[in-house]
């Protein structure tokens, strides 16, 4: 099974950002959420989910991707996706969970999406 995960915090601006690689699917997906809800559990808000190395998502994947984002948001905080491939993007798109998540295609501008709203 192709899935990589890790998880690293971030100094000045969001607090954790979490790389996925490979296929997240009904599978994979329950270590995403358990790692998601872990780091929230500790205290983040502010969330990346770097999908940059990410093949394939599933479902599931949007399911847990949501759970968190209701987690975070009643405390001020936010989950940014990085998501440079066109056909992960597109089901954000089709699902409408693009009204939801902000979704760009670098770290850069995702971190750059907290330091705007922490100024704003």
């Amino acid at each position: 099974m192709n899935f990589a995960l890790s998880s690293e915090r971030v100094d000045g601006g969001a607090d954790y950002v979490v790389s996925l690689g490979g296929e997240v699917d009904l599978y994979t997906a329950p270590e995403l959420k358990q790692e998601l809800h872990r780091l929230v559990g500790e205290g983040a808000t502010r969330l990346v989910v770097d999908m940059s190395a990410t093949t394939f998502i599933d479902s599931t994947t949007l399911g847990v991707l949501l759970s968190v984002v209701k987690r975070v948001r009643p405390e001020g905080g936010a989950v940014v996706l990085v998501c440079p491939d066109k056909n992960v993007k597109r089901i954000f798109e089709i699902t409408l969970l693009d009204r939801v998540f902000a979704i760009v295609d670098t770290r850069d501008e995702a971190l750059a999406e907290f330091a705007s709203s922490a100024s704003a």
